[in-house]
């Protein structure tokens, strides 16, 4: 009898220690995802036609592409956007990057806009969050899901490591 209960408290306690885990890959993601990044192509999905639209309250869907992002180590980093023409200003944006994670949920990266001083510039928008699709030393692929016109819509942000 004693014998089956000590069994069984390993056995919870296996389960806890288990459960509380996060994932070998999630532990990763933060030090793949830090260096330096090209943001190649911006892929619209339930989207028909060309899509004229700013993007993270900054600038439009094309000048994006191109982009340069910084991801520190300590989830600190910058995007720049180069000047193009008349069409696109350059930008330098301070940001501060995470990766959440919820238990039977994809990874997330989040950022969130600072200012020259390092403030938040979006106060109380929570940032931008983006489903990890794919991720390795080389690729960054993410996905915001968003409706448009009434219906599901995304942008897929391939980013290729340099």
């Amino acid at each position: 009898m004693k014998r089956a209960a000590l069994i069984f408290d390993i056995v919870v306690i296996i389960l806890i220690f288990t459960s509380c885990a996060t994932s070998k890959g999630a532990q990763n993601y933060p030090k793949m995802i830090s260096g330096k990044w090209e943001l190649k192509t911006i892929v619209s999905e339930g989207i028909t036609g060309k899509l004229e639209t700013q993007i993270f309250n900054e600038a439009d869907f094309d000048c994006f592409i191109g982009s340069i992002w910084n991801l520190n180590r300590n989830t600190t980093g910058n995007y720049n956007i180069m000047q193009n023409a008349s069409e696109c200003n350059a930008v330098n944006r301070n940001i501060s990057w995470s990766v959440y994670e919820a238990q039977d949920r994809p990874s997330l990266f989040q950022f969130k806009r600072l200012d020259d001083k390092l403030k938040e510039i979006d106060e109380n928008s929570g940032g931008f969050r983006f489903t990890i699709i794919q991720l390795d030393n080389k690729i960054m692929h993410l996905k915001s899901d968003f409706n448009f016109e009434g219906k599901p819509a995304a942008f897929i942000y391939n980013f290729v490591k340099i």
